[in-house]
């Protein structure tokens, strides 16, 4: 046996010794354990020095050793877990932008940011008794398709049309999980991920998360620019471009349906993948271009379909449509890192959407966003006059402000909370430098449309107290 195992071996006995003669203890002398374990006294020397490194004994020269007392622990003291920074690495997650945009408002703030419906307006009624019917089905609690249930997936490829089956659908757990199982299913780590700018922040984290570099493609008021994304792929290589045609989050750009089938083309010809994230399929006021998925007959599309947004913040079910070796690595992916979606949310989804209170739900959503983003432009228009907001679009649920070029966009955010109003800065929408100081504005997440209203009031002052401006 090699010196270092014996000094391991005895270690180890000398370990379990001194747990069992506790604190203060004095352990055998150093002869004695030369003869007990057959060892050197050099072993026995290293093994003490190790024993003491490490905290559990105490050696007094010409006296012996002693197990070490154990540190006394007080209300709020701390374990020191600095250790765990060497061993993590310098790789890191920013949850920064996301835990903003999901942490409920203090009270007596009132939220312009935000992606859910407030409260008041969500089917909760609707959805407890949806769960209700789903927890007493027969198989509820059994294991379900490792893909989705039928039923659901069926709902979703007859929703998408254009030729989609139920076999070309997977259900995840939400668009987020959806994204970063396909960003990292189609692109590998250290490459580059094509993304309009601005762009969703959720998109940019998973994006780092795993691994890849966001790539920005600029867009105009229609949408991202065909020709700069030819390009971007040309430079970079990159075979994976994520987008938001319809009601684009943060700037409401809807793509025409002429441009969609540019997008295609120029996907095709650099061998890429489309990531299209339809997460405001549900949020239209007026009729929308077809997805982009309906136009694709070459298995370019990878189609991110939720009904998160719509509903509620815990109806965590998204459909992802794809076809092909991207369709088999996403249900890889799934299955690997979370198995499946439970199966009663799944049920609760499909009672759901199968009654009539779905329909019901979608007519009163649309009202609101119609009566909610005429009330906020007016809002906007009137305490922001020298912002320039992006004509009101087909429906969702933000409006994209530009603030006047003076304006520290920082401390316009910090200034407004302090005033009352949460919005969401600008920068976090984009992967590199912004072009300017923006903020997103959402009409959804305030209770009513006098909140809404006050909320501009109070950001119009905060602007106006920073640049000095006034309107008496």
């Amino acid at each position: 046996m090699s010196d270092d195992s014996s000094i391991a071996r005895l270690a180890a006995e000398l370990r379990r010794e001194a747990d069992h003669l506790g604190p203060g203890a004095r352990l055998p002398s150093s002869r004695e354990l030369t003869r007990r374990h057959g060892v050197s006294p050099v072993t026995v020397s290293r093994a003490l020095a190790s024993l003491a490194a490490e905290g559990r004994v105490v050696t007094r020269p010409g006296v012996g050793a002693f197990v070490a007392p154990r540190p006394s622990v007080t209300a709020g003291d701390a374990a020191d877990l600095s250790w765990q920074t060497v061993s993590l690495g310098d790789r890191s997650v920013d949850d920064t932008a996301v835990s903003g945009l999901l942490t409920p408002p203090p009270e007596g703030i009132i939220p312009l940011t935000g992606g859910y419906l407030h409260p008041g307006l969500r089917p909760s009624a609707a959805l407890a008794a949806a769960a209700s019917r789903a927890v007493r089905r027969p198989d509820a609690w059994s294991l379900p398709p490792l893909n989705g249930v039928a039923e659901l997936r069926r709902w979703f490829a007859t929703e998408v049309g254009g030729g989609v089956t139920q076999a070309d659908v997977l259900i995840t757990s939400g668009g987020q999980a959806a994204l970063t199982h396909a960003f990292r299913a189609l692109a590998a780590p250290g490459g580059a991920l094509l993304v309009e700018t601005p762009t969703y922040p959720g998109a940019l984290a998973a994006a780092r998360a795993a691994g890849l570099r966001a790539v920005a493609v600029p867009m105009d008021h229609e949408g991202v620019r065909p020709e700069l994304l030819a390009e971007a792929f040309a430079v970079t290589g990159a075979r994976v471009f994520y987008c938001q045609p319809t009601l684009h989050n943060p700037t409401g750009a809807v793509l025409p349906a002429a441009r969609r089938e540019q997008i295609l083309a120029v996907a095709r010809a650099a061998g890429a993948f489309v990531v299209e994230d339809d997460y405001a399929r549900y949020l239209a006021t007026s009729p929308v271009p077809p997805s982009l998925v309906t136009l694709d007959a070459h298995g370019t599309v990878v189609h991110v379909n939720s009904l998160t947004k719509v509903t509620a913040p815990s109806l965590r079910v998204a459909a992802v449509i794809a076809r092909g070796p991207a369709a088999r690595r996403l249900r890889a992916s799934q299955l690997v890192e979370s198995f499946f979606v439970a199966r009663p949310l799944q049920e609760t989804a499909l009672e759901f959407l199968g009654s009539p209170g779905w329909r019901r739900h979608l007519a009163n959503v649309s009202a609101q966003i119609e009566a909610r983003g005429a009330a906020l432009s007016a809002a906007l228009a009137r305490h922001l006059p020298a912002a320039g907001v992006r004509p009101a679009p087909q429906g969702g649920l933000h409006l994209w402000v530009r603030l006047p070029d003076e304006t520290d966009e920082t401390a316009l955010v910090e200034s407004a909370q302090r005033a009352g109003v949460l919005v969401s800065p600008g920068a976090i929408y984009h992967p590199a430098d912004p072009p300017g100081p923006f903020v997103r504005v959402t009409h959804i997440a305030a209770a009513h449309v006098a909140e809404l209203t006050e909320g501009v009031r109070r950001l119009g002052a905060a602007l106006d107290s920073l640049t000095g401006g006034g309107r008496g």
